[in-house]
């Protein structure tokens, strides 16, 4: 974790001094340290150009794009540990396909009422909505069960998907502005996704840490964690409800960015292990290096700028791919 946070940190320092405007990490410091201690003097010599550049432009983008790797690779971790399905990921329930229709309505209405945040609430509350009809369909006398809830977020984002389409049909002008959105961006970002993704992201941490312990056990079985005093229904449908809202959150923030959820896990757990006790703080900051990397090269590294949810499908796919035939040949092993 020393490693790992050491390493977010430095990626942050460096990649704020990444752009169209070079600035050295020292003077990023510079700038940091002024506004955390209102020591203005720090800036005695510097471009006046650079404080804005820094603490107006890049810095609430990358903690952006920080939280949101945070948070999908957490509801990543909880999904396969709760569904068993090393497949899983944060949008296996149609939670953000239900953000992303949320979303296009917000965008082809041009709902500002609530300003920036117009598009990020009603997002949300398409991701809410889309929770609560998943949990609904799934819902039998027995509980939760895993395989239905992974049919109903299946169904239930086929459906949201061709509502989507229909929106993008008769869209006309802002065709482009929904068709950008749903690839995923940070472009833009203010101070204040920050603060609205952080609230629920570290909610998320806290709740998940809390019942790491059930989520070890619930691993062995339903009724192995039954008889370990483990109360399986309850567990599941808080956590299940957890990770949905912090995907919920990030997605309606940054639009679709997917396999972040499902690459992190998998690269965390071959460090950690299976507790996750450890896991979960590990993906978190884990979640945050990988997509901090991957919008720094969408944004300063390439000659022009891709939505980050092509790029990490593009890398993400062969993995899925991998993961999917590893355990089909783990199937036929036995």
């Amino acid at each position: 974790m020393v490693l790992l946070v050491g390493l977010l940190a430095a990626a942050v320092v460096i990649s704020t001094g990444m752009g169209y405007i070079p600035i050295s990490a020292v003077e990023v410091l510079r700038i940091i340290g002024a506004h955390l201690t209102d020591m203005h003097t720090l800036l005695a010599g510097m471009d006046e150009t650079y404080p804005v550049v820094v603490m107006d432009v890049r810095l609430p983008r990358i903690l952006t794009a920080v939280l949101v790797g945070g948070g999908l690779s957490l509801s990543g971790c909880v999904f396969q540990g709760i569904l068993l399905n090393p497949l899983a990921d944060p949008y296996t329930l149609g939670v953000s396909a239900g953000a992303a229709f949320g979303a296009a309505v917000a965008l082809l209405l041009n709902i500002s009422a609530m300003g920036t945040f117009s598009i990020p609430v009603f997002a949300f509350g398409g991701a809410v909505l889309t929770l609560v009809v998943v949990l609904y369909l799934s819902a039998s006398g027995g509980g939760l069960s895993s395989s239905n809830l992974i049919l109903s977020g299946i169904i239930v984002a086929s459906i949201l998907s061709a509502a989507i389409s229909f929106l993008k049909y008769v869209a006309d002008e802002q065709v482009s502005v929904i068709i950008f959105w749903l690839m995923g961006s940070f472009g833009s970002r203010t101070w204040g996704d920050v603060g609205f993704t952080l609230i629920f992201v570290l909610f998320g941490l806290l709740v998940f840490l809390f019942f790491a312990r059930d989520l070890n056990l619930l691993a062995l079985g339903g009724r192995s964690a039954s008889s370990l005093g483990v109360s399986t229904g309850r567990v599941t449908l808080v956590v299940l409800v957890t990770a949905s809202l912090v995907t919920a959150v990030c997605v309606s923030v940054s639009g679709i960015i997917g396999f972040v959820g499902l690459l992190v896990p998998h690269m965390m757990r071959t460090i950690t292990g299976p507790d996750n006790r450890r896991l979960l703080p590990a993906a978190l900051v884990a979640g945050g290096i990988l997509m901090l990397a991957a919008d720094t090269v969408t944004r300063a590294v390439l000659p022009h700028e891709i939505p980050i949810g092509v790029l990490t499908a593009l890398i993400g796919g062969p993995f899925f791919c991998y993961i999917f035939r590893k355990k089909q040949m783990g199937r036929r092993s036995v």
